[in-house]
């Protein structure tokens, strides 16, 4: 998790209330039409990134699948965490934005 700039914004989004993790809140927030940016831990099962990438689609939500369970967590100052949902434009495009740098 050394100087990783995504993580560090979601630790940002985390506590400026901008960001929800767990099953139940990514889901809720997707439903709602809150949800801007969705993140997946790279290291979840296929049937968790199935499940996401298909509601993110139906919804038109951006999909990211990065890091691992673990350091999701960390980052966000909790147990491991297969998902996390970003509620905020600012945040949303600028963790986007760093993820396409990186994988470019």
């Amino acid at each position: 998790m050394n100087n990783d700039k995504i993580l560090s914004l979601l630790g940002l989004a985390k506590k400026a209330g901008k960001l929800k993790s767990g099953e139940y809140c990514v889901e809720t927030e997707l439903k709602k039409g809150k949800a801007l940016l969705v993140i997946v831990a790279a290291d979840s099962s296929d049937n968790t990134k199935k499940k996401y990438t298909d509601m993110c689609s139906f919804r038109k939500v951006p999909i990211y699948f990065y890091s691992n369970k673990d350091d999701l967590g960390k980052c966000i100052g909790t147990t491991e965490r297969a998902a996390a949902v970003i509620i905020d434009e600012g945040f949303s495009k600028a963790i986007a934005a760093e993820i396409q740098r990186k994988s470019n």
